[in-house]
């Protein structure tokens, strides 16, 4: 998160003092390359006097950049309390995270969320690999090193209550 007082920054536009560097980033948007202009907003910090960080621990602040993210978070992997704090499932015993790799199918947040109906238990999962056109069904539970590979052209959905273990 950024905070920024307002008048500082109307401050630096008026003084014309505000200068952000453009960066491109190209990509695929349904199938037409485009080029993505950015600036990253945080840089700006060196224009204000004063300006501070926090440092906020990982109890507090868990990124999502991708669906793979997405998916630690809604799991059972961890629990927002009612002071607003995610915390790890005491039931996990591996002080990582799980990595996950998800196929293009569900790259898109729409995409990704419609593959699910509930999103699967990973307190004991090392490893997770899914590729192709695959479906989860509810209350699935995966553990230990999961590869989930569709045949192309074949929808693979897996059953409620399944249970996918190395």
């Amino acid at each position: 998160n950024l905070w920024v007082n307002l008048s500082a920054i109307k401050r630096l536009v008026e003084a014309d003092a505000l200068k952000m560097e453009i960066i491109p980033n190209p990509k695929e948007v349904d199938g037409v390359k485009v080029l993505q202009l950015e600036t990253a907003a945080g840089a700006a910090i060196k224009f204000f006097d004063r300006a501070i960080g926090a440092n906020v621990p990982r109890s507090r602040f868990l990124p999502v950049k991708a669906t793979s993210d997405l998916l630690l978070v809604q799991s059972d992997l961890y629990t927002l309390t009612d002071e607003g704090y995610v915390i790890r499932n005491p039931a996990r015993s591996n002080p990582s995270n799980p990595s996950i790799e998800l196929g293009p199918e569900f790259k898109k947040v729409a995409n990704f969320l419609g593959r699910f109906k509930s999103i699967p238990s990973i307190i004991d999962l090392d490893s997770l690999k899914v590729t192709g056109d695959v479906w989860f069904g509810s209350g699935v539970t995966l553990e230990g090193k999961v590869t989930i590979a569709a045949k192309s052209g074949v929808k693979l959905e897996i059953p409620d209550g399944a249970v996918i273990a190395n």
